[in-house]
């Protein structure tokens, strides 16, 4: 394997000015920096990161941390789609990435500041993470530069990316109101998380100002996942027939409506629409395909590692990036004909 010194003998130049050289430094001129490089390559010379890392006090390694990683979100690309974007993004620069999830127990009994030393990371994007989770307060209060998917965080070192959940939620809902529809149940994720809160907030906008009064009793929690969707929203049909249509805050849970209305011998989209979030590649092959609200993770993905590049080497970045979703129309929505 190749040496500086290797190096130093074929160009002439000493090992101390090939390093800063081969490390980037603005002190060495572009044509002795053209020779050194030329050279390296030609001897097919590999540079010892981890020695670099000492010097430079840099890893160039970021973490990706998942924290809601489960059986059933195998069923859902958004995660997959964020991490092709954040991969894609690094792939122009001269930074790496791991990926480690947090729910593992491994992970659970080290503290956030021991997960990013032992794997010596410059900064740290994290999907999945909730507002009650205990790693959050470590999170705040380290030093190291840290971009959150859809958890409005913003400090020093910490910066979050999102989408528009309450303006897209407000799209959805009154395409329905537009369709006629009156009585609108609406499936909500997981109270707690931030993004059920704004798409929750989506759901009674778009009802208000369009005249409808927002119902308690319409509104249900699936916990995005499509079995306690499923499980949740069939009583709810059975106590009120008069509902026509039910937004769901995620095309998981919306296929676990679809389920259900099957089992309950309701037609879709004849007598009951349906509207879920993310568009996961399944719902373009629901029976029917759903319509749904389009996010797009892989532009997250990318605005994360624009922001925690921006903040490991100190430049100026906003504090969150948003991005814009899409209604996307398909055949899980009908006019209502009921009065």
């Amino acid at each position: 394997m190749a040496t500086l010194k290797d190096i130093a003998k074929k160009t002439g130049f000493s090992v101390t000015t090939i390093s800063r050289a081969l490390n980037g430094y603005s002190d060495v001129n572009q044509i002795t920096r053209e020779v050194i490089h030329q050279a390296a390559k030609e001897l097919n010379y590999s540079p010892n990161v981890l020695a670099r890392s000492l010097v430079m006090k840099q890893s160039k390694t970021i973490g990706f941390i998942v924290a809601d990683l489960k059986k059933e979100s195998a069923k859902d690309s958004f995660m997959f789609s964020s991490l092709c974007g954040v991969s894609d993004a690094l792939s122009s620069t001269d930074y790496e990435f791991v990926l480690l999830g947090a729910s593992t127990s491994k992970q659970q009994n080290k503290t956030y500041q021991q997960i990013c030393v032992e794997r010596q990371l410059d900064g740290v994007i994290i999907q999945g993470i909730q507002a009650k989770d205990s790693l959050l307060q470590e999170i705040i209060s380290s030093d190291i530069p840290c971009v959150l998917f859809d958890l409005p965080m913003e400090g020093k070192n910490i910066g979050y990316v999102t989408s528009n959940h309450q303006e897209s939620t407000v799209d959805a809902v009154k395409y329905l109101c537009r369709m006629n529809h009156r009585h609108i149940a609406y499936m909500n994720g997981t109270p707690d998380v931030y993004v059920s809160e704004m798409r929750r907030k989506g759901y009674e906008i778009a009802l208000l100002d369009a005249g409808i009064e927002v119902r308690e009793e319409y509104i249900v929690n699936g916990n995005f996942s499509e079995k306690m969707a499923k499980q949740t929203i069939i009583p709810l049909l059975l106590n009120h027939p008069e509902i026509t249509a039910v937004f769901c805050a995620s095309d998981l849970m919306a296929l676990g409506v679809l389920q259900a209305a099957k089992k309950l011998a309701i037609g879709v989209p004849e007598e009951l629409s349906i509207i879920g979030f993310d568009n996961i590649i399944l719902s373009q092959y629901a029976t029917p395909p759903l319509t749904t609200v389009g996010q797009s993770p892989y532009d997250l993905g990318l605005a994360a590692v624009r922001m925690v590049i921006n903040l490991i080497e100190g430049r100026k970045s906003p504090p969150f990036i948003e991005t814009k979703n899409e209604l996307i129309l398909r055949d899980s929505v009908a006019f209502c004909e009921k009065k």
